[in-house]
């Protein structure tokens, strides 16, 4: 007798693959019982994780709206539209391609639409903030690509605006590339884009890490000055994991040709559905307040460090990070990252500017507010977070301030639970 394949429409996740749904499970009391600190991380709603889960998984459709390589699209069509106009929308911008994955892709798509392999491109510096597909040696783009790097001013901390542009005048790149990952102060986009119009040279923004401050008003917007900016739909905008590209209408055209068939086929349906929930949260009024309380959550958590005896690289933060210098403690970065595991607060190393160690094992930690922020941590919250991370920095040989550090983390998770609904309704995360 031959078994019903079908059957398994109607098999939960626990009975179908218990052991995806316990890792599912172990992960979701992971995220309860810790205090999230890795700035690329947020938390999604329900309403995102549930377009992410349906069935417009199933669905193929190469293409764009109304001009599409499978039959059957016409539903797609418009969860995509919907998609595009509301980022459009909510960064006022001119045109706007919701398919790619993440932030990588999209980066690619953008140099593959204007720029031949071996042009010569500007970008951030890793180790002073930048991004690997900024220009990095080992990523894509340092491969394919003549590159430039700029950084910060080694005094400052801070980008220098004419130094920037003696390097672009000397250099005349064929596109400027601004934004980071590791940059706690705000971005002068208009003098990016300034400077890309006095050299020739096209203008583009990353946005991915404070896409939701832009739209949140709390942090200047790249446009209506800069040619293309693209972003990732998480991180502060506190959507899926995937990314979108923005720009002027000119350069459409281009980039659709370069996302597809350039370098993607068939886009992931039930993430632009997600992506399309995430923009129609972020146009809220409500979204304004929670991007700003972000921000001051980062200052308190900021205060908090130095209050602790940490260093800051520039000072403080305008955004939603903290660039935290170790070299004056006990610790490197890779040994601050362990440590701090083991109290339950999770952090990333990070090297900082001019750095001497290796980014592996670099000098730096970086910390941000998004994760703690969507858990309805305030500032005093915030704060104390920042002097527990510098307690621990500086006795990690006590155990036993150790073990008071993870009593206090433990106090400050259990009155800000995540999810508490799905978790009420016994579904898996």
């Amino acid at each position: 007798m031959t078994s019903n394949f079908n059957s398994r429409f109607s098999i939960p996740l626990q009975q179908s693959d218990n052991a995806v749904y316990a890792c599912i499970q172990k992960e979701f009391e992971r995220q309860q019982e810790v205090l999230e600190l890795i700035p690329s991380e947020s938390l999604p709603s329900k309403a995102v994780l549930e377009a992410l889960g349906s069935v417009l998984n199933n669905k193929y459709s190469e293409g764009y709206p109304g001009k599409r390589y499978y039959g059957g699209n016409h539903v797609i069509d418009q969860v995509e539209s919907i998609a595009i106009e509301r980022c459009k929308q909510l960064f006022g911008c001119e045109y706007a391609n919701v398919q790619p994955y993440s932030g990588s892709p999209a980066n690619a798509a953008v140099y593959l639409s204007v720029l031949n392999y071996g042009d010569k491109f500007m970008g951030m510096n890793l180790a002073h903030g930048g991004h690997l597909t900024h220009g990095h040696k080992l990523n894509f783009s340092g491969k394919s690509y003549s590159i430039v790097s700029y950084g910060v001013d080694k005094e400052t901390e801070r980008l220098d605006y004419d130094a920037i542009k003696r390097l672009a005048l000397q250099e005349k790149p064929k596109i400027i590339v601004s934004g980071s990952s590791a940059y706690p102060r705000e971005i002068d986009f208009k003098a990016f884009a300034e400077i890309a119009q006095e050299v020739g040279a096209v203008s583009m923004s990353d946005i991915s890490h404070i896409a939701g401050l832009i739209a949140g008003n709390v942090h200047p917007s790249p446009f209506p000055f800069t040619d293309i900016v693209t972003s990732t739909t998480h991180k502060t905008l506190c959507g899926p994991r995937g990314a979108v590209i923005m720009a002027r209408a000119q350069f459409g055209e281009a980039i659709d040709k370069a996302v597809f068939p350039g370098i993607q086929g068939g886009p992931h349906n039930h993430q632009i559905a997600a992506k399309a929930v995430a923009f129609g949260e972020a146009l809220r009024p409500e979204f304004k307040a929670f991007a700003g309380q972000i921000v001051k959550n980062a200052k308190a958590l900021g205060t908090g460090l130095m209050e602790g005896g940490l260093r800051l690289v520039s000072g403080g933060t305008d955004n939603h990070l903290c660039l935290v210098d170790l070299t004056q403690t006990p610790l490197t970065g890779k040994e601050a990252e362990a440590l701090l595991d083991t109290v339950n607060i999770t952090v990333n190393k990070n090297m900082i500017p001019f750095d001497p160690r290796k980014p592996l094992d670099p000098s730096g930690i970086r910390v941000g507010t998004p994760t703690l922020t969507g858990r309805g941590f305030n500032e005093e919250a915030c704060r104390e977070v920042g002097q527990l991370i510098a307690k621990a920095v500086f006795n990690s040989q006590d155990a036993s301030l150790l073990d008071r550090v993870r009593a206090e983390v433990k106090t400050l998770t259990q009155a800000h639970p995540i999810y508490p609904m799905l978790k009420e309704e016994n579904a898996p995360i």
